[in-house]
């Protein structure tokens, strides 16, 4: 395994408890980073602090954080400075999928919902961490979309839509910052078995294998190797881009 250089950095995780997230933080923990979890599963998010606290590395915080509720996320930005007296990287993991069912299937709420958590959501954390490391004078916020974002699934509008304005966002907040030495990308996997998996029907499953040449889904660790290097200084001029870890399946 590579050797990715975070020594000293602060590293802010949403969705940190579990999947994507928690393997982000382990190898961010083996890097010489400091993490600090973002989560809504207050019991999860504890357990889970336990657990990488245990690797011996660096300092693990966690904050129990709904990151549609702007105060909250707030709150999550003030206590990980208070605790470890900067945020250096942000990571957006956090998602849902919503189900599966057609677009006129779907109800309101259940669409909604999957906005708010997967695009406002990011939004949200991306807008109180940044004054941040404006102040600082550096920062590495790397985004967690998806290959449905780029292409559509059938039967998960509300998800790819969600990961297609995180996209944009990526983009868009990517060139404002650009002269900041804040650098802003995103990663679009193709899927990752993780617990994610539980909301989603047998066919959707299986209708995502079918489409990666590699016939496998991503290993979460996988997916930890680019994010950090993308959170890393050896990432320097690259920013509003769409990094692909889809198996074969992206095609531009």
């Amino acid at each position: 395994m590579n050797q990715i250089d975070l020594e000293g950095r602060v590293v802010a995780i949403t969705g940190g408890a579990r999947g994507i997230g928690y393997a982000v933080a382990q190898r961010a923990l083996n890097s010489g980073a400091s993490v600090a979890l973002w989560d809504a599963d207050a019991e999860r998010l504890a357990r889970s602090q336990r657990e990488l606290s245990e690797l011996g590395r660096g300092k693990v915080t966690a904050v129990t954080v709904e990151l549609t509720q702007e105060a909250n996320v707030a709150q999550a930005v003030e206590q990980t400075v208070a605790d470890h007296g900067a945020i250096h990287v942000l990571i957006n993991s956090a998602g849902i999928t919503g189900g599966n069912g057609t677009t006129w299937e779907l109800e309101p709420d259940v669409w909604r919902r999957v906005i708010d958590v997967n695009l406002i959501g990011p939004y949200l954390t991306c807008r109180a961490v940044v004054p941040h490391m404006l102040k600082q004078g550096y920062g590495r916020i790397v985004n967690i979309s998806s290959v449905a974002g780029k292409e559509g699934n059938p039967n998960a509008s509300h998800y790819s839509a969600s990961k297609a304005g995180l996209i944009g966002l990526t983009k868009s907040l990517g060139k404002e910052l650009a002269t900041k030495n804040i650098l802003v990308n995103a990663v679009t996997p193709a899927a990752a078995k993780t617990e994610i998996f539980d909301s989603m029907s047998q066919q959707h499953i299986d209708y995502m294998l079918s489409k990666i040449p590699m016939n496998r889904f991503l290993l979460p660790e996988e997916a930890a190797s680019l994010i950090l290097w993308l959170s890393s200084e050896d990432c320097a001029f690259s920013t509003g881009a769409v990094f692909d870890l889809s198996g074969g399946r992206a095609t531009y």
